[in-house]
């Protein structure tokens, strides 16, 4: 990611207020079996990211889905301005493909991968997707040494056919505001 020396660096506060997402709107009642439920289904997903199921992973999505990782701050428009990662549902496939073939250099061998996901709380939703925001951290080590990454992840999930696909999927790594080399996993 290239940037100025101006812009390479935003003051923490206004990064962290976006990181925490302020702008959301927070379920004040809480129903704890669907807490459970969301909770297990973000758990299987990073499970999944994990341990390189690829084609189990790719199979949590519905067909409109959006994933999205934005660069330099939470609230950008990613029709306007660079994304580390913007994908249709097409471009996701398109994505695990690529991860399957064993010719990212970049993964090979690939990561291993250990993900806490925490904070899971409901947000207030319209319609019948549910929205869901939580804390992820991953530690990731390779061949280039250890990482850990930390991001805020929002999701929109929807119930069909019983199971519960995400619609849509927002990653804001904290330090999104630096550059990052490569993120060449499922983050």
């Amino acid at each position: 990611m290239l940037m100025d020396a101006e812009t390479s660096e935003r003051p923490a506060d206004n990064i962290l207020k976006q990181w925490t997402g302020r702008d959301l709107s927070y379920v004040t009642q809480v129903d704890a079996d669907l807490h459970h439920e969301v909770s297990q289904f973000l758990y299987r997903e990073a499970r999944l990211q994990d341990t390189h199921e690829y084609d189990a992973w790719e199979a949590l999505w519905a067909d409109d889905a959006v994933y999205w990782v934005p660069a330099n701050g939470a609230d950008t428009d990613p029709e306007r301005q660079m994304s580390l990662i913007y994908d249709n549902r097409s471009r996701i496939a398109l994505r695990v493909r690529q991860l399957k073939t064993g010719r990212r250099h970049s993964q090979t061998p690939p990561s291993q991968l250990a993900r806490i996901i925490g904070n899971v709380e409901l947000l207030q939703s319209e319609g019948q997707d549910i929205g869901v925001a939580c804390n992820s951290q991953i530690f990731e080590t390779n061949l280039r040494g250890d990482t850990m990454w930390a991001a805020r992840c929002c999701y929109r999930l929807r119930r069909q056919q019983g199971a519960l696909k995400m619609a849509y999927k927002k990653v804001v790594l904290v330090n999104n505001n630096k550059p990052i080399y490569t993120i060449s996993f499922l983050i």
